[in-house]
């Protein structure tokens, strides 16, 4: 069965333009115009991934977004958007979707994260313990992760795989499904460096060069959910080549 994709842009040209792109590519593919048909469909027929336009009249694409996620649907949701700075994709995150492209965009790129994000949505289980690819540079952690099929443990994080829940200490965090999966990656390589393009690889399945924010951006964002007054900081950036998850 072909994988389904619920499309919501207000605009016409792009939306008729990517619907058939993105058929062509093998979608099952249903196109609205507006955030209220969006919501509509995605109750009526939930799809295995959401493309929503950020600004659209009435409901926009944040609020499509929120509302989902407010009801507990996890599907992934990538957005649209003509917005580039930095707190416009920090809100997009805060509104719980997974990834998103600017405008002007290259359908292939609309397709590599669509991909990326199918794959992580997957059933396949993630190996546990051992290095999650190629590092630059690693280092011995007296904190090593302790993982099993269902948990793994490290630096005063714990994580429920299958509930797909975590806390440190006693406090659970709240966390969009890519910053979950981000915050599982460095727990389950606790004291090891990864380089860019290997996080990138892992979360995205796809390496958007150096020129890319959108590994710091989600950092940025995971570090102010951990980090707590007092305690020692987790996410550690490595100048030029990564970031490590350690407690100092």
């Amino acid at each position: 069965m072909p994988q389904t994709v619920l499309l919501a842009e207000d605009d016409r040209a792009i939306r008729h333009a990517l619907e058939r792109a993105l058929t062509l590519e093998g979608y099952h593919v249903t196109a609205v115009a507006d955030g209220v048909e969006a919501l509509a469909q995605a109750h009526r027929n939930p799809p295995d991934v959401l493309v929503l336009d950020v600004m659209m009249p009435g409901i926009d694409g944040l609020q499509v977004c929120r509302v989902l996620r407010a009801e507990g649907n996890r599907t992934p949701i990538l957005m649209l958007t003509a917005l580039v700075e930095t707190a416009d994709r920090i809100a997009g995150l805060d509104a719980g979707a997974d990834d998103y492209v600017v405008k002007p965009f290259d359908v292939e790129e609309v397709f590599a994260r669509l991909r990326a994000l199918l794959r992580r949505t997957s059933p396949v289980p993630v190996p546990g313990g051992g290095p999650e690819g190629p590092v630059r540079e690693a280092q011995v952690s007296s904190e090593a992760p302790v993982s099993s099929d269902r948990q793994v443990e490290a630096a005063g994080l714990r994580m429920d795989l299958q509930a797909r829940r975590a806390w440190r200490g006693g406090r659970e965090l709240e966390l969009t499904r890519t910053e979950f999966e981000l915050l599982e990656l460095l727990v389950r390589n606790a004291g090891i460096v990864l380089d860019h393009s290997t996080i990138y690889d892992r979360i995205w399945g796809y390496d958007f060069g150096p020129g890319s924010k959108n590994l710091a951006v989600y950092v940025g964002y995971l570090r102010r959910k951990l980090d707590e007054p007092g305690a020692p900081q987790l996410i550690h950036t490595v100048r030029g080549v990564g970031y490590v998850l350690r407690e100092d």
